[in-house]
């Protein structure tokens, strides 16, 4: 994805993201063994490695089919979004739609999903959807598994999804962006204190309760004359960490890195001039133009409902707009 512009109703367009994408699909099984990397070493998403899936009309039944390589691979198409407001004041609801864009990769026995959501109030939902079929190899026993098929003798193993999303940031087209990140202090007390702290340096963060993140343009204002930002909502993750010697870059919830062209994947990445994980990224450079590295993490505990075929599961993120615009611009 790339030049990721919004344009509110009634405004005028205001650019959110250089580039966004896929940046690592992580999937380590809890007996230890095996430990997948679906995009650096099996190619989630390249035609010409073959897990880039050919779509149809009943894939894409109310959208617009989009080729690459004469390939149909992409569909974009509008779906309803119920209740983007409800006022009893104003006496009046309005649902809301979002565009969504959506390619389907093949990895072994699972169909990986990657939706991109906008969304008329401006937010934006990067989403993976794995679906297909259990692995008929991956067995273990009750410590890390869960029985499946008749009885106690097959336990299916236990695995995680660490998905990783790349996020050039360009709040209002220009790439001097600042990474700000808000906590709430005051647990178990009835006043809570709103902190603000900048993340001037290239770093890793984690979740907390109440805990958000922006990326700002100082220089851009709304009407209200407060700076445009956009936030990042990364609640729903169930925060993977590896060991150390082998997985530090599943430490952190996220990463904010200064932009480096050849910096493109979260793990394996083997462009000339770059190190190869975004832990390595994050080594204290002075953040002038933010890139944020998202993770979303998923413990798929298997289940007799997920023989087959599986239903889909699902992980995400929001960014949402906050004061690009003085007002609601909602209809």
């Amino acid at each position: 994805m790339s030049d990721v512009t919004y344009t509110p109703n009634r405004g005028t367009p205001t650019r959110v993201l250089k580039s966004a994408s896929i940046a690592e699909v992580h999937v380590p099984y809890d007996s230890g063994q095996p430990r997948f990397y679906d995009v650096s070493s099996i190619g989630l998403g390249d035609l010409g490695q073959g897990t880039l899936t050919k779509l149809s009309k009943d894939d894409c039944p109310t959208g617009k089919l989009g080729n690459y390589q004469d390939t149909p691979v992409m569909c974009s198409q509008e779906q309803p979004r119920p209740f983007a407001y409800k006022s009893a004041v104003e006496k009046s609801v309005r649902h809301g739609t979002d565009l969504t864009v959506f390619s389907v990769s093949e990895i072994g026995w699972y169909d990986y999903l990657m939706e991109w959501h906008f969304s008329d109030d401006g937010a934006i939902t990067p989403r993976a959807g794995a679906t297909g079929s259990l692995s008929p190899f991956a067995f273990s026993d009750a410590t890390s598994g869960w029985p499946t098929g008749v009885g106690s003798q097959r336990f299916s193993e236990n695995h995680s999804h660490n998905i990783f999303w790349r996020l050039d940031f360009d709040v209002n087209g220009q790439s001097k962006n600042v990474v700000e990140q808000y906590d709430f202090e005051g647990s178990g007390t009835a006043k809570r204190t709103m902190k603000r702290t900048e993340l001037s340096k290239e770093t890793g963060a984690d979740l907390a309760p109440a805990r958000f993140w922006r990326v700002v343009n100082p220089a851009a204002e709304n009407d209200d004359g407060h700076p445009m930002s956009w936030e990042i909502d990364n609640g729903d993750s169930d925060q993977y960490r590896g060991p150390g010697d082998t997985e530090k870059f599943t430490h952190h919830d996220v990463y904010f890195s200064q932009y480096r062209a050849c910096e493109h994947l979260a793990y394996g990445n083997t462009a000339k001039g770059c190190a190869a994980s975004v832990d390595k990224y994050t080594n204290g450079e002075k953040v002038t133009d933010p890139v944020a590295w998202v993770s979303v993490d998923y413990h798929h505990v298997p289940r007799d409902e997920d023989q087959d075929p599986m239903p889909t599961h699902w992980q995400s993120f929001r960014i949402v707009p906050r004061d690009v615009t003085a007002t609601s611009r909602l209809p």
